[in-house]
């Protein structure tokens, strides 16, 4: 996994437990995405055997194969809509942990397909949550949402855990419909002494190297720095929970430590977001990763009339997951873009992207 920490260096928050995840037999949904290709390397480096499940990478290049992701796994490619295909992954590899990151994770798509949005995010959750419960191996169960489950208010105080779940565009409200359902199973068949331990994860933006999804500002921005010119923003002063793929990954392996050792009298979610330095506009993100890349890189504000409704201001509060799980973020903002930016440039230089990966994995163990 790259260099060793040197001892002097003071551990910041606490870290998975590579002695919990040796041996461990993974199943991990949305493997071929850009938060599933990273959680793969991470799984790998710490001794889990993982079996990914994911359709193919929906954009060309991808992490998936410009990291070489599937040799740190078992790869099915399949749809976690087809539920006979899911359930002979499960049936095949008999996993002991399931982390579910498949999803159609777009707003603006969701607008473009809201039928494909309900049924991957919120059918595809219960199918994996109903094969949780008929697998009399899996001991575990973390289901991956995101922060825009919560009913957005455009306030100032950031969400917490207890507040309403809401989502007024389809991607945000399938993924509250998601956390729905996964309450619901929790209460119906998890609530039972020796059942799987489930909860849920609510991360806020992430950015990292490897993402190339559409419409997304990194991903925007990345290429158009590459390409030499300049980049548009659609929504230069929206404020969002920005962080390095790392930092919510991270979470969702001490949270699935966490429940396989404490059990609950009710259904567990935590958020994982930035300290309050992080929690800027977009256009900040996009002036820091310009900088960051340099040579000039540079974009300009196009408003567009009559544009499909997106949230203005979304913050998360992690208390809980500070108290629970020891868990807090290790990179600065600045760290995050800087990074970013490096593993673009690299891409762009041709060099070796899953060598990268594990080098910036130990750089952010090491922080």
């Amino acid at each position: 996994m790259g260099r060793r920490c040197p001892v002097e260096i003071v551990v910041k928050g606490t870290l998975p437990d590579a002695a919990f995840w040796r041996g461990r037999r993974v199943l991990l949904t949305g493997h071929t995405g850009f938060k599933g290709g990273w959680l793969t390397l991470w799984l790998r480096s710490l001794g889990a055997e993982v079996c990914g499940y994911s359709l193919p990478p929906s954009t060309d290049p991808s992490l998936f194969e410009t990291a070489r992701v599937g040799e740190a796994c078992r790869s099915v490619l399949g749809d976690i809509r087809d539920l006979p295909v899911l359930e002979q992954a499960f049936g095949d590899f008999a996993p002991d942990i399931v982390l579910h990151l498949a999803a159609q994770p777009l707003v603006r798509r969701s607008y473009q397909d809201p039928l494909e949005t309900y049924s991957t995010n919120v059918m595809g959750t219960a199918h994996v949550l109903d094969l949780v419960r008929r697998t009399p191996t899996v001991q575990a169960a973390l289901i991956v949402t995101t922060d825009k489950c919560y009913e957005n208010l455009e306030q100032i105080a950031p969400y917490r855990e207890t507040d309403r779940l809401g989502g007024r565009d389809p991607y945000s409200n399938s993924k509250a419909c998601a956390e729905l359902v996964t309450q619901s199973y929790w209460w119906s068949y998890f609530s039972l002494a020796g059942s799987p331990a489930v909860a849920t994860a609510r991360a806020g933006n992430v950015v990292g190297g490897g993402d190339w999804s559409p419409d997304r500002l990194v991903p925007d921005l990345m290429q158009a720095f590459a390409k030499g010119r300049a980049a548009v923003l659609r929504n230069p002063d929206a404020v969002r929970p920005w962080q390095h793929v790392l930092e919510p990954c991270c979470g969702y392996l001490l949270a699935v430590e966490h429940i396989c050792a404490t059990p609950a009298a009710s259904p567990r979610a935590w958020n994982f977001g930035p300290d309050a330095e992080g929690n800027v506009a977009v256009g900040a993100v996009a002036a820091g990763l310009a900088a960051a890349w340099g040579e000039d890189a540079g974009y300009y504000i196009r408003r567009e009339p009559g544009a499909v409704h997106e949230a203005t201001l979304l913050t998360l509060d992690h208390t809980r997951a500070r108290a629970d799980l020891g868990w807090q973020p290790r990179w600065s903002l600045q760290t995050t873009l800087a990074k970013t930016a490096d593993w673009y440039r690299t891409h762009e230089d041709g060099g070796d992207m899953q060598a990268l990966c594990e080098q910036q994995l130990s750089d952010y163990v090491c922080a």
